[in-house]
């Protein structure tokens, strides 16, 4: 639908938000149904003051037009107000300017979105990472090393906040200063998992927290999917780490795939079944992924030409490990360490010890936690450590 100029860049007035919130809330209308409304009527306002006939007439159901013809979601909508007033959540409606236009493209856009962080965002060149929420070691490394480079090369990075690949991609973006879009399956303000409390935190003073439910809405198991269209529908590319063949993640790149957005996937080891679903999508036409130019070069012209033309590519490449230690004192230690670990296994303290010989398990404790700190070792759960890529 287009916008008219002379909507200003401006937030909705108390009238308007109770208008989008009550026709948010009316049960069984539907995403499209309700965009289809809004497109016949223009303003909520105008729905609400249609009569019976007139709402049949536009499409609606009988039953959701005596709703709307009797107003009985308003008082519902005064409180949601209440809470997105209290929470500082700015709503986003389908005709407001700001609302992106790559959502409103897709199939069946929210009617209504809650925005909590930074708005800008919404117009940002942005790419989706998605896996699973079980990764490999392998798994975690690859997302953290392709968002944070992505996001230096300045495309923001939007994805689920679950448990496993999405939080990894949103921390690594925020590490290294990029920007990053956590699309939420239930309300703004609820923050799930609860573990991701500090990550909730950070994301809404550094990037964007968007949902199209209300606000305390509880994550239930089927809004996920539902949501999966937003996080494809908002960006223009998928990437895909890990996942099993019918996963969320891959529920989410045939919904890209459907609009018209480019699909990208990382190789896994044919053994673990967490590669199953992006090894599937490459053998389909996916692109298979190693390194963050081949998202980059393979993103529409318009788009590269607005991203960041100084991006440090001598900070993305992998750096030889002598550069850093020659000169330090248990360089020897270090580059043995190193050498010992890979980026895709785990190997336990104990294990590590039997394979640098002539060394303490002090010093090898001290070793590690230079490396942990310099960032070429992660340590996992149960004192498992891996090299990172």
């Amino acid at each position: 639908m287009p916008v008219e100029a002379s909507a200003a860049l401006r937030p909705l007035t108390a009238e308007e938000q109770l208008h989008w919130l009550a026709l948010r809330l009316v049960p069984g209308l539907g995403t499209r149904n309700s965009t289809k409304i809004i497109q016949r009527f223009r303003t909520p306002q105008a729905v609400f003051q249609a009569s019976l006939s007139e709402l049949e007439g536009a499409g609606c159901p009988p039953g959701v037009a005596r709703t709307i013809t009797g107003g009985t979601t308003f008082d519902e909508a005064a409180s949601q107000q209440e809470k997105v007033l209290e929470s500082g959540v700015s709503l986003i409606p389908y005709t407001h300017p700001s609302y992106p236009e790559r959502l409103r493209e897709i199939l069946d856009p929210p009617l209504l979105l809650f925005a909590l962080g930074r708005i800008e965002l919404l117009s940002a060149p942005t790419l989706a990472i998605v896996g699973t929420r079980r990764p490999t070691a392998y798994g975690v490394s690859v997302t953290e090393r392709l968002a944070a480079d992505l996001a230096r090369a300045g495309l923001a990075i939007c994805s689920g906040m679950a448990r496993g690949i999405d939080t990894a991609a949103h921390k690594a973006c925020l590490t290294v200063g990029g920007d990053t879009i956590a699309i939420f399956g239930c309300g703004v303000d609820v923050v799930y998992p609860a573990e991701n409390r500090r990550l909730h935190a950070d994301i809404v003073q550094h990037g964007l927290i968007l949902s199209e439910f209300p606000m305390a809405s509880p994550p239930y198991p089927q809004n996920f999917p539902i949501r999966n269209r937003i996080v494809s529908g908002l960006a223009h590319g998928v990437l895909v780490v890990e996942g099993a063949e019918y996963s969320g993640s891959a529920i989410t790149a045939r919904l890209a795939l459907e609009q018209g957005r480019e699909v990208f996937a990382i190789p896994g080891n044919i053994t673990n079944k967490m590669s199953w679903g992006p090894n599937l999508l490459i053998k389909q036409g996916a692109k298979l992924t190693q390194r963050w130019e081949d998202i980059f070069f393979d993103l529409p012209e318009e788009i590269r030409l607005h991203l960041s033309a100084n991006a440090d590519q001598s900070a993305n490449s992998p750096k030889p490990i002598q550069s850093s230690l020659p000169l330090h004192p248990m360089a020897a230690l270090h580059e043995a360490i190193l050498q010992c670990l890979q980026p895709d296994t785990p190997l336990h303290i104990d294990g590590l010890l039997n394979r640098v010989e002539n060394y303490s398990t002090s010093e090898l404790i001290a070793a590690l936690f230079e490396l942990e700190l310099d960032g070429q070792v992660k340590q996992l759960p149960g004192k498992n450590f891996v090299k990172v890529w």
